[in-house]
Formats: C-alpha cells, structure tokens, sequence
C-alpha cells in the first residue's frame, strides 16, 4: 500500500491558495465541483478501457503517469468540493468507514461480493 506523503489539510490549503491565485474559486459552486469531480473520474477510467480482467492494469504501461496525473485530478476535484461544502473529508471517511464495518461485519462478508442487503 502506498504511503501518504502529504496530509489532506496541507494539499487542501495548498489547492485553495493555487486556486485563489487564480481568481478560480468564483467558478467553484458544488454542482460546476461535482461535474468536473464526474469528468476526471472518467478520464481515469478512459486508462483502463478494454483491459483484459487477467491482464495488466491499465492495460498500456505508458499510461502509468497518465494514471498518476488522473487519480491526482480526481482528488483537487474532491478536495475543491469538500471545501466548497465545508466537509471535513478525512472524518467523513472515518465515520463511512465504521458504518461499513456494521453494514459488512468480516464474518459475514469477507470473500464475498453480494452488497449488504444480500447478505
């Protein structure tokens, strides 16, 4: 698993200053966020169309930095959002995180795929 080089606080201060620099946040309403959030989740996925499920991923190895540049699209684009709507992303995952602990306990979940209402 990747190490975490930078805390969420630091690249969130970091992108509003970018973005003040600019005069950008005048454009930044939640609904112009969460579209732009949409499109770079697509253009990461674009990477891994028509991959083999067995074969490499993605399947072209020049699009190793081209993924790194996406994922770190898509994440200025979630970043940007959670600060427009004032959410405190690192907690809002710690607290998803242990309500899919009691939605998927391990003993009734691990290995499996079914979502939990199939359980």
């Amino acid at each position: 698993m990747a190490k975490h080089s930078h805390s969420l606080d630091v690249l969130s201060e970091r992108i509003a200053s970018f973005n003040q620099d600019r005069d950008w946040t005048q454009y930044h309403c939640p609904r112009n966020l969460a579209m732009a959030l949409s499109a770079e989740a697509g253009e990461l996925l674009a990477l891994f169309l028509w991959s083999a499920d067995d074969g490499p991923q993605p399947p072209v190895k020049g699009r190793d930095e081209g993924l790194r540049m996406e994922l770190a699209d898509v994440m200025i684009c979630l970043l940007n959002l959670s600060a427009r709507l004032d959410v405190d992303l690192g907690q809002a995952v710690v607290d998803k995180l242990k309500i899919n602990a009691e939605k998927y306990p391990v003993e009734k979940c691990k290995g499996r795929l079914e979502k939990s209402t199939e359980l």
